[in-house]
């Protein structure tokens, strides 16, 4: 996979993570929570494996943080 991919991922990955938790403070619509869970589930799964090919072994590890770990990663890489 390319950086482009990671970086959509990676984007993905964070933007349901702040949906998911918006709504669990506010109305806490369960159809919501059912339809992004799965996405935020499949970005973050994605950001895992597309991080061996695209950036340095250093940042790498960062993808395993869940939620953010893919943009750290690409913001200590030079792919980001």
């Amino acid at each position: 996979m390319t950086v482009r991919a990671l970086k959509i991922a990676a984007a993905v990955e964070a933007l349901t993570l702040v949906l998911l938790l918006g709504n669990l403070v506010t109305v806490h619509v369960p159809e919501l929570s059912s339809s992004l869970g799965p996405v935020h589930g499949a970005a973050y799964l994605i950001t895992i494996a597309a991080a061996p090919a695209a950036i340095p072994t250093r940042a790498r590890w960062l993808v395993l943080i869940p939620g953010i770990g893919g943009l750290l990663a690409l913001s200590r890489s030079s792919a980001g």
